[in-house]
């Protein structure tokens, strides 16, 4: 059985929209698991942080994984971009985060579907929205996404998208 998941993408350090194209080809070739579309990249500030701005995304996948199991390969994916978590909010080389995970709720100790704040980020619902205007991920949404568009400045290009071999260059 496969679910359709969403996760969320940013990163602010190092040269942050490549370790996104990376991150986006690592989840690709996760078992049981394929890329179905990518938002654009969005350029925001950090929230309740400091640091550089944050390039975010969103990749739609299909997977076989369980929810747990997802989290813990996602965050493998985190280690190998040297993803550090010296305090919360702190700057990151890579954030993976699990949205939403088919109509699963999920609340224990590890892991929180759906994620538990991103109701309140515009960079997340932008580009959610994007990929899922009318079912599912957009009517989560309602108003907010209005709200939050003011908020958000798009990076000219998509990421790059795996979906049937098909690669759109990021551009700027």
């Amino acid at each position: 059985m496969t679910i359709t998941a969403y996760i969320g993408l940013g990163a602010n350090l190092g040269d942050a929209q490549q370790t996104l194209q990376q991150a986006l080809e690592s989840i690709a070739a996760l078992p049981d698991t394929s890329q179905l579309a990518v938002s654009s990249i969005y350029r925001t500030a950090p929230v309740q942080a400091h640091g550089p701005d944050y390039f975010n995304a969103v990749a739609k996948i299909s997977t076989g994984l369980s929810a747990h199991d997802l989290l813990l390969r996602l965050q493998a994916i985190e280690q190998r971009h040297g993803r550090l978590r010296p305090y919360q909010n702190a700057p990151r080389t890579l954030d993976l985060d699990i949205l939403l995970y088919g109509s699963e709720t999920v609340d224990d100790a590890d892991l929180i579907i759906p994620h538990p704040r991103m109701h309140e980020r515009a960079f997340v619902l932008i580009p959610l929205s994007e990929l899922d205007p009318e079912e599912g991920a957009g009517k989560l949404m309602g108003d907010k996404k209005l709200e939050a568009e003011g908020k958000m400045k798009q990076v000219e290009g998509k990421a790059q998208n795996m979906v049937g071999g098909a690669k759109d260059s990021l551009k700027g």
